[in-house]
């Protein structure tokens, strides 16, 4: 039995039915470094898909790894209740680099706990119980996350709760004015909502519609939550994807490349409404010792390699060359995205899903990870390491052409 088959079999047996994997022949990831990956049997594939936008600073980063090491040597952990330094330095660096006012963060463990926390701050400062989020959105697992989720596949929950309601996408021409209808009641706490919609499709929104959203949000005191824990951190070619459009929100919520493979989130918000949380409110893992100083580790790595400014300009080359091929294979509908977070939305009708099933497993075979989004399954998304070099990139489309040609 190989190690496919082995893991396989342990999943089978002592997972939770829900985990999922792409793939049918899953390959077995044992090690990575910079913009590739290695299986269990030394295959190398290059990362498309940075698990889910997280390795913004390349995998294995030894810029990252040698400070945690001296972390970890020195104090593992010691909980918020008490008084470290890495999470202090944290703070004050986010507190530089988030948009405008937004110089207070609250540390947790996840995205789903940030967007959790995000959601109850709201009706701290408000006094309101109402939620609207967008449909196509997803915004995490825990309960009020689920709820707030707009894509079936992510709303498990049995027992939906009422005070969440969700209006059209983006892209739809009843967003803004059923958003507003819903605002007039004047019952509703926080809008939450991804500046780029990652697992909805990479659904970058329409000119104006956010500055729209934060004028709605203003008009009616109703406070506007930017989820952006997968555009946060140069995904999109900017610290923050919200100051594309100029736009400050109430809070925002982060996570995923923070801590470039640790586990570490936040929500970030300012001086009058964080003081509007006074009980107490600690974290266990929240502004862990060894996350922070791998968050201080990235910001730097982000800010000596100029992170932003690649992923502005390798998304623009990516898109560019994803267009060409669009125009010599039918089957890509869309090409879309900010920085490097791309987006090619295939059309096969009924089999769209199938036939972006099959080019993943293609390219797998072929050495490539490529992620998978959209409400039908059947958006490539495209989420490689800002580290990656052009000509890797050029290489994978030139694969990516070859294997739509023979799989369309």
């Amino acid at each position: 039995m190989g190690p496919t088959e082995r893991a396989l079999a342990t999943k089978r047996d002592f997972l939770v039915p829900c985990v999922y994997h792409f793939y049918q022949r899953p390959p077995v990831l044992v090690r990575g470094a910079g913009a590739f990956l290695f299986d269990a049997d030394g295959k190398r594939y290059l990362d498309c898909f940075a698990g889910v936008t997280v390795m913004n600073a390349g995998h294995s980063n030894p810029a990252i790894i040698e400070p945690v090491v001296e972390q970890l040597r020195a104090l593992v952990h010691a909980t918020s209740v008490y008084l470290t330094e890495p999470v202090l330095e944290l703070a004050w660096a986010i507190a530089e680099l988030a948009p405008p006012g937004l110089r207070r963060s609250f540390f947790c463990a996840s995205g789903s706990e940030a967007n959790e926390g995000a959601i109850m701050l709201a009706a701290l400062a408000t006094g309101r119980k109402e939620y609207v989020s967008l449909d196509g959105a997803l915004h995490g697992r825990t309960k009020a996350a689920i709820n707030a989720n707009g894509l079936e596949m992510w709303r498990t929950d049995p027992f939906p709760l009422a005070d969440f309601h969700r209006v059209p996408g983006p892209r739809h021409p009843d967003s803004l004015p059923g958003l507003e209808r819903l605002l007039r009641r004047e019952t509703v706490a926080a809008v939450l909502a991804e500046p780029v919609q990652g697992n909805g499709g990479i659904v970058v929104p329409p000119d104006g519609y956010w500055s729209e959203l934060r004028r709605l949000c203003t008009k009616y005191g109703t406070l506007l939550i930017a989820d952006e824990i997968q555009t946060a951190w140069n995904r999109t070619g900017r610290w923050f994807a919200t100051t594309h459009w100029n736009v400050v929100p109430d809070i925002v919520t982060v996570a995923k490349a923070l801590g470039n493979g640790f586990p570490i989130a936040a929500y970030l918000t300012t001086d009058t409404i964080a003081a509007k949380y006074t009980r107490p409110g600690a974290a266990t893992f929240g502004g862990n010792l060894v996350s922070c100083r791998a968050a201080l580790a990235t910001l730097r790595f982000h800010q000596e390699h100029r992170l932003g400014e690649r992923s502005a300009r390798l998304g623009e080359h990516l898109r560019a060359r994803l267009r060409a091929v669009q125009h010599r294979r039918g089957v890509i509908a869309d090409v879309r995205g900010l920085g490097l977070m791309v987006a090619a939305e295939l059309d096969a009708g009924p089999n769209s899903a199938a036939l972006t099933d099959a080019v993943l497993e293609q390219m797998k075979d072929a050495g490539y990870l490529l992620g998978k989004c959209g409400p039908g399954r059947n958006v490539l998304a495209f989420l490689p390491p800002l580290v990656v070099e052009p000509n890797d990139l050029d290489r994978m489309i030139d694969d990516l052409d070859r294997t739509l040609a023979s799989v369309a």
